[in-house]
């Protein structure tokens, strides 16, 4: 074999693996990608709100924390918590006119169905104040996932100085089972429930929606979920108990925007 037939089978070769490495790449990007979408899209499914209402969702916790932090003075410490077009104001305000400020605010963004305004007049929270809320946060939900009849995925828990608000899409009977688990969290010194109720029949077609994605792709059973909650047949040890905090529903919900669009 001459040298020049030598070289070209050594390029052809040569080139010959490149192209099959850079297809395998390629192709395992691709399944990546396919994977990580149908993986989001099954995280989308499991929550109750439309897309449409998730997206709005988004949207509207930026625009009005945005407006908040450049309208009301720096000592304002104000958490927004947007979830079906129903806004919660958790947080303090120095004082009276800066809190409706807020709910004016909120107001006047396009598609705000309800507004709860369940800002404080006082000083704002301390930082280890602020630390112990998100601690607590996690102890409620880790609760949830371990409590029977109910998913976690329902609910959206918010801290704010020891009091735990709930929000979500429940029946009156998922509500309450939430709400007492959070109760006997310890650390918890109320809980306020901001739900908004649905029928058993509609919980139910939720979940049957929910579930439909499921079959046209099996996932690995043995292959970690990132980002999923499992659901309550997941156990858990049990966290330590303490006698329930008070549960009562909370007293200020005020309409929001007239344009707002109903879900």
């Amino acid at each position: 074999m001459s040298v020049f037939r030598v070289k070209k089978t050594l390029v052809r070769t040569v080139l010959v693996v490149g192209f099959a490495a850079g297809l395998s790449a390629t192709l395992q990007g691709c399944f990546l990608a396919v994977a990580g979408a149908a993986g989001g899209s099954a995280l989308v499914a499991t929550d109750r709100r439309t897309l449409g209402a998730q997206t709005e969702d988004r949207e509207l916790q930026v625009k009005a924390l945005s407006q908040i932090s450049q309208n009301l003075p720096d000592n304002a410490h104000v958490n927004v918590t947007v979830f079906n077009r129903r806004v919660l104001l958790t947080g303090e305000v120095a004082g009276d006119v800066s809190k409706q400020r807020a709910e004016t605010i909120v107001r006047g963004l396009n598609n705000v169905n309800t507004i709860v305004n369940e800002l404080a007049i006082m000083p704002a929270s301390s930082f280890s104040s602020r630390t112990n809320d998100t601690y607590l946060e996690t102890r409620v939900k880790t609760a949830l996932i371990a409590e029977k009849n109910i998913s976690a995925n329902d609910f959206k828990v918010v801290a704010e100085r020891g009091s735990v608000y709930l929000m979500g899409l429940v029946t009156m009977d998922e509500g309450n089972r939430g709400a007492d688990v959070a109760s006997r969290v310890p650390g918890v010194t109320q809980v306020v429930k901001v739900f908004q109720y649905i029928q058993p029949q509609e919980a139910v077609a939720a979940a049957a929606a929910a579930s439909t994605p499921a079959v046209a792709s099996q996932p690995d059973a043995s292959a970690p979920t990132v980002g999923a909650i499992p659901d309550s047949s997941v156990s858990s040890r049990p966290l330590d108990q303490q006698a329930p905090a008070p549960v009562s529903n909370s007293n200020s919900v005020h309409p929001g925007n007239p344009k707002a669009t109903t879900p």
